[in-house]
């Protein structure tokens, strides 16, 4: 895209919840800090770490600070283990010292070594960290800045300052950089586009793997719901928050040999499969960033929707609806955000509600032009929407805005559908609407839990 290939596997990362910029982008960080470190002529005796903006504001509540110390332990989002990540916690409180291969052992102090900073915020983005070694005496000897920019992404401050990290690979045969050229590239190639982001995939990876990694994400994707739809109690995080997906779905089960539902009970389906991988996401447990962890429920929710409710669904498409799904988010990311930190929840919620219509719209035989409507519409009515988490956790409003998104999704795909494509809102300006308004949008909003539902709930 232009320079900037984003991957299907870039957008769908298999981690751990419950935060993609909070938890999964600090342990990215941090295990990058140690390759850094093992390349580096330095002899380090330990390491520091501290917090700032987004990170410290709501960093607790989003086990930010677990997740640090996890990745300067060797931990990665796509393989944690959260059995041996409680056991390696209890071993680094209980010593003082982290040990990973190829470092010699490393002092640490979780209380005195991982500071939260209140201050203002670093210079690049709502969500820094900076992470440094020290020598025998305690002097620093290597210190680098992190961004998390949203969705598991991270950035070191050059990386950040020269416009992204560079895209070195090879070039893809449809660069589109906005949902203009991609339409153009659509129409002139007789093509859908689907077929524009497999084409550029095939350019890094063979087709075979392509679709197996796809298929996996999908897997993972719906054994979260499973997961979620099975599991019952309180989640953690002192909100005393029911998990309810069990005992909506053993509700609307239990109704429907009766005939007597109304017809917006689907409605309470697609939210059930939504809420289920949010409650997952809420635990901790493994979940897809689509494209974030906050906004985890609206595409597989979307998807699982149309594959046990919708007449004529096939499990063969499930690839067309995630390779569509990325390529809208892709354009989100390269000419916006999907950070709530950077810009509300309009960048995930809204994002992922606008990738789901895309992808929808395309397994239902939209063309191009209907899915690029089907994509405005959900984002169009997310436009505005803030982030302010209750008690900085993932769960209240979240947890049920994806199951909300969800819907938006469904019914955006349905109007597009209906129309013939034109329409008078192009998606590339409502992108650039959503960029401009999480840039005027008060700080308070964006995922600090300083204003909004944060405040105005009377136990917090």
């Amino acid at each position: 895209m232009g320079g900037m290939f984003l991957s299907v596997f870039d957008i769908f990362k298999i981690g751990v919840g419950p935060s993609s910029s909070h938890t999964m982008g600090p342990m990215v960080a941090a295990a990058c800090f140690l390759e850094t470190l093992r390349s580096s002529p330095f002899q380090p005796a330990g390491l520091r770490a501290s917090l700032h903006g987004s990170l410290a504001f709501t960093g607790v509540g989003h086990a930010t600070d677990r997740a640090t110390i996890l990745g300067l332990a060797g931990f990665e989002p796509a393989t944690y283990d959260a059995d041996a990540a409680e056991a390696t916690l209890a071993t680094i409180r209980a010593t003082g010292v982290i040990e990973v291969d190829g470092l010699p052992p490393l002092a640490f102090d979780p209380h005195q070594d991982l500071a939260f900073d209140y201050g203002p915020a670093l210079e690049g983005h709502a969500n820094g960290m900076i992470l440094k070694a020290t020598d025998a005496q305690g002097d620093v000897i290597l210190q680098e800045t992190y961004y998390s920019v949203g969705g598991g992404f991270v950035l070191t401050e050059a990386e950040l300052a020269a416009g992204a990290a560079a895209d070195n690979g090879p070039a893809v045969p449809y660069p589109f950089a906005s949902a203009t050229e991609m339409l153009d590239m659509c129409r002139s190639g007789g093509k859908t586009v689907a077929d524009l982001k497999r084409a550029n995939e095939l350019t890094r990876i063979g087709a075979q793997a392509l679709e197996d990694g796809i298929l996996r994400v999908w897997q993972v994707m719906s054994e979260c719901i499973d997961r979620g739809l099975a599991s019952e109690g309180i989640l953690p995080g002192g909100l005393q928050v029911n998990r309810r997906a069990r005992g909506i779905h053993k509700a609307l089960l239990a109704e429907r040999g009766m005939n007597l539902t109304a017809p917006h009970t689907i409605n309470d389906w697609m939210s059930v499969y939504a809420m289920a991988v949010n409650e997952q996401n809420a635990a901790g447990g493994q979940v897809v960033t689509a494209p974030t962890n906050g906004a985890a429920g609206v595409i597989p929710a979307t998807l699982r929707y149309w594959l046990d409710h919708v007449p004529g669904a096939t499990p063969s498409k499930v690839s067309d609806f995630l390779l569509t799904a990325a390529a809208i988010g892709g354009l989100v990311k390269h000419n916006a955000s999907i950070s709530g930190a950077e810009c509300g929840c309009q960048a995930e919620v809204g994002s992922a509600a606008a990738m789901a219509a895309a992808g929808l719209c395309a397994v239902m035989g939209g063309s191009p032009e209907q899915v690029e409507n089907a994509a405005e519409i959900a984002l169009e009515h997310h436009l505005g929407m803030t982030c302010d988490p209750v008690k900085g956790l993932v769960q209240v409003p979240c947890i049920e805005r994806n199951g909300l998104g969800c819907i938006k999704a469904v019914s955006a795909a349905s109007l597009a559908l209906r129309g013939d494509g034109s329409h008078l809102v192009p998606l590339d300006a409502c992108i650039e609407t959503m960029r401009q308004t999480g840039a005027d949008m008060s700080e308070k909003y964006k995922e600090t839990s300083l204003g909004g539902l944060a405040v105005n709930i009377p136990n917090c």
